[in-house]
């Protein structure tokens, strides 16, 4: 009998720690830095954030996202707070709700835009990595995965270059047979989608990345 509880014992033991492996923080699988997302008005944010503090960095699942991120200039978010529910995942990688910072409010996984039928929420794709858009009133967008994070200076001026081309010449993108606001929102997409390397002013990307991945 005391070998058969010996036994129990130690089986329960693995299954345990093999818990305890599944529910571990999961982002940047290969360690290659894919643990940063992007604000224009508060910066990275580190979802493996290499702190003092226990417990900090997210795990995702099939139900959630759950822990604690870091930004630099705005501190901590909470990405399981009691209220609104957190950030949750519906399974296959479409994410929703709401994280919270001390200092800055809701951040939204899933924003709308009013008028506007484009899905802009956080999704994880079939590869583990983060895409697309969470919103936050008092901190603006955030952005989850560039190939080239813009740098909006030097964007300003090749945009100011580029639209002195005039109308009939290479600016008028919109093919309306003028050069206006449409013009620069085709350029600016163009930008953003794939700002050529050898422009020599677009800086390495940034994602986030996690090894779940959404069941077939």
């Amino acid at each position: 009998m005391k070998l058969e509880a010996s036994i129990i014992n130690i089986l329960q033991a693995i299954l345990l720690s093999l818990t305890g492996l599944v529910s571990a923080k999961n982002i940047d699988p290969y360690n290659d830095g894919s643990q940063y997302a992007y604000g224009e008005n508060v910066g990275w944010l580190n979802f493996k954030p290499n702190r003092p503090e226990p417990n900090v960095g997210a795990t995702v699942s099939d139900a959630n996202i759950t822990g604690f991120i870091w930004a630099e200039n705005i501190g901590w978010l909470n990405l399981s707070p009691s209220t609104y529910g957190g950030v949750i995942n519906d399974g296959t990688g479409q994410l929703s709700g709401y994280a919270w910072g001390e200092n800055v409010g809701w951040l939204n996984f899933n924003p709308q835009v009013p008028g506007d039928a484009n899905h802009y929420g956080v999704t994880i794709d079939s590869e583990g990595n983060f895409d697309g858009w969470a919103w936050g009133e008092n901190i603006g967008w955030i952005h989850f995965r560039s190939t080239y994070m813009v740098d909006f200076e030097r964007f300003a001026n090749f945009a100011v270059q580029w639209w002195e081309t005039g109308v009939g010449l290479e600016a008028d993108l919109y093919e309306d047979g003028s050069v206006n606001w449409h013009d620069l929102k085709v350029f600016t997409d163009y930008w953003l989608d794939e700002c050529p390397a050898d422009w020599g002013i677009c800086p390495p990307g940034y994602k986030v990345q996690t090894s779940w991945t959404a069941g077939p």
